[in-house]
């Protein structure tokens, strides 16, 4: 039961940066010239900072070193963020898809692998230890 809340955690905060990261694209995207690239990047960036935020505190309860932690979800996003933006960019530049539901699907494929990475990687050993640490 508890790795359900956990999950549920996960997806609440989840769609919360998702809000995040859809509002700032849009604005991006809407309001400057600026190609998909970029308007993706920098609404990724503002939506992680939030997600890693709430997700430490709150979904894993961890009291595990910060900037480790961090660097761990650095190294994610190292690997993600390079592939989804060539992807998407191919996929909304080259192939003329919305750039709308490119965004949602490079979103869906974030929440599930971040998810995985998070709680079996960066979080897996110092699960519901934030308590513990206050005794």
């Amino acid at each position: 039961m508890k790795e359900w809340i956990r999950v549920l955690k996960f997806t609440f905060f989840s769609i919360s940066a998702g809000l995040i990261e859809l509002a700032s694209f849009a604005l991006l995207n809407e309001f400057t010239a600026l190609p998909y690239w970029p308007c993706y990047l920098i609404a990724l960036v503002l939506s992680v900072l939030w997600n890693f935020t709430l997700n430490r505190k709150f979904t894993f309860q961890s009291a595990a070193n910060v900037p480790v932690a961090m660097a761990k979800v650095a190294a994610y996003y190292g690997v993600f963020t390079p592939l989804s933006t060539l992807l998407g960019n191919f996929l909304a530049s080259g192939l003329l898809w919305n750039e709308y539901l490119v965004t949602a699907i490079n979103m869906v494929l974030n929440f599930t692998t971040e998810f995985l990475y998070q709680r079996f990687f960066v979080f897996g050993a110092s699960i519901d230890t934030a308590g513990k640490a206050k005794e």
